[in-house]
C-alpha cells in the first residue's frame, strides 16, 4: 500500500535556490503547519480510515457555535481551515496531536491541491485559447466572439461541453508529482520544485503523490537505432542527460 500522509499549509511565494551541483531550482515556498488532529475516522464507526486536520489560527468571531463546539471537544485552539485527509499511520495519532513540516522529507514526491486565482469573466480566446476570426473582408466587430456554434438541423442544438465565455479560474486545481527540495521544521517551511496554483497566502493541501515515481535508468535517452544521433554516439547522449 502506498504511503499516505498529508499536511495543510499556506503559500508564501516563489523563489529560487541552488542545489548541490550549483544548478538553479525554481521552488514554491509553503508554510506547512503546525496542524492539529481535530477528528479521527475509523473503519468500525465510519467505514474508512482518515483524520481531520485543522490549520490556521483564528478568533471566536470568525467561527460558528458548531465549529467552536467541534474544536472544544477535541481540545484544539481555534483554527480557520478543516480538511479531511488519508493517513497511513492514523492509528498512531490521537485527537489533539500536532503535525509539523517534518511529516515529509527531502526527495519525496507530493500532490499539491489549491484554489487557482480567479480572473473574472473571460471570453473564449483568453479562457480556452480559441482563435479570433479574420480581421479583413467584412469581419465586423466580432473578431473575439465565439462564432457559429450550431450544427445544422441535426442535432439542432449546441452539444454539451462546447467552449464558451464565462468565469475563469477560482477552481480547485491539483498539481501532481512535485518533488520536495528542502524542509525546515523549525520554521515550518517546505520548498517544492515548480509552481503551485493560487495566490500568496492561499491554502495548500500537500499529500503523498498517487503517481508511481520511476527512477531514471542509466541508459535513459540512448537509442538503439543507428539512424539517431544518440545511437551513433551514446557518449554525447549520456553527457547530455547528466
Amino acid at each position: 500500500m502506498a504511503n499516505k500522509k498529508a499536511i495543510l499549509g499556506k503559500k508564501v511565494g516563489m523563489t529560487q535556490i541552488f542545489d548541490e551541483t550549483g544548478k538553479v531550482v525554481p521552488v514554491t515556498v509553503i508554510e506547512a503547519g503546525p496542524c492539529f488532529v481535530v477528528q479521527k475516522k475509523t473503519a468500525e464507526k465510519d467505514g474508512y480510515e482518515a483524520i481531520q486536520l485543522g490549520y490556521g489560527p483564528t478568533t471566536d468571531k470568525h467561527l460558528t457555535k458548531a465549529q467552536k463546539g467541534h474544536l472544544a471537544k477535541a481540545d484544539v485552539e481555534n483554527v480557520k481551515y478543516l480538511r479531511e485527509v488519508e493517513f497511513t499511520e492514523s492509528d498512531k495519532l490521537e485527537v489533539g496531536d500536532e503535525l509539523k513540516a517534518d511529516v515529509f522529507g527531502v526527495g519525496e514526491h507530493i500532490d499539491a491541491t489549491a484554489t487557482s486565482k480567479g480572473k473574472g469573466y473571460a471570453g473564449v480566446i483568453k479562457r480556452h485559447g480559441a482563435q479570433r476570426t479574420p480581421m479583413t473582408h467584412g469581419g465586423g466587430p466580432v473578431h473575439r466572439h465565439a462564432g457559429s456554434m450550431g450544427s445544422t438541423s441535426t442535432p439542432s442544438r449546441i452539444r454539451k461541453g462546447k467552449i464558451g465565455a464565462g468565469q475563469m479560474g477560482n477552481e480547485q486545481v491539483t498539481i501532481r508529482n512535485l518533488e520536495i527540495v528542502k524542509v525546515d521544521p523549525e520554521i515550518n517551511l517546505i520548498a517544492v520544485r515548480g509552481a503551485i496554483p493560487g495566490p500568496k497566502g492561499g491554502l495548500v493541501v500537500l499529500k503523498a503523490t498517487t503517481k508511481v515515481v520511476k527512477a531514471k535508468q542509466a541508459g535513459a535517452g540512448i537509442s538503439l537505432n543507428p539512424q539517431k544521433a544518440s545511437g551513433r554516439n551514446p557518449q554525447k547522449a549520456s553527457a547530455r542527460n547528466h
